[in-house]
């Protein structure tokens, strides 16, 4: 019985460190990107048109993919050191858990196997709050050359 209860306290322990870790580097992240994407549609006064609107949202996809990619790396991490004999297969296995696609080819050792569940519901929640951020952009450049064309249409110069 003590055991088993050493055994918990340390997967607990482990996921609220890991959890605490994807929560700081998720919020830095978008945190970042959402202030970098104020200060550009802040700026932003002209219109530039649809290829400029695609960009900015070409460019804040990247910068998700690559902050996704940061946080599967720090689960990664603690499955090298843990679980698995090899980068690869440590990677590979967060990238499949984060991104819930859970193919089954690989399983982690008995003592360390909840924290592979517990890696897919924070990565469905991470990726709903990053879609959040990119809705929020692409329904602000929506606004933004709604009332511009407006604008145009009724006469009307930019402010």
């Amino acid at each position: 019985m003590k055991a088993f209860a050493m055994i918990l306290f340390n997967q607990v322990a482990v996921a609220v460190l890991l959890l605490s870790l994807t929560l700081c580097l998720q919020c830095v992240g978008l945190i970042t990107l959402i202030e970098w994407l104020k200060c550009v549609l802040i700026t932003d006064i002209h219109k530039h048109g649809p290829g400029y609107s695609a960009t900015l949202v070409v460019k804040s996809m990247v910068a998700i993919v690559i902050l996704h990619g940061l946080v599967i790396l720090l689960w990664a991490s603690f499955y090298r050191m843990c679980c698995f004999p090899s980068w690869e297969l440590a990677f590979y296995f967060s990238a499949s858990s984060y991104s819930t696609v859970g193919y089954g080819d690989l399983i982690l050792p008995s003592k360390w196997r909840l924290l592979g569940p517990l890696e897919a519901i924070t990565g469905v929640l991470m990726c709903g709050i990053s879609i959040s951020v990119v809705f929020a952009l692409v329904t602000r450049l929506l606004d933004r050359d709604t009332q511009s064309s407006l604008k145009e249409s009724t006469g009307q110069s930019h402010a």
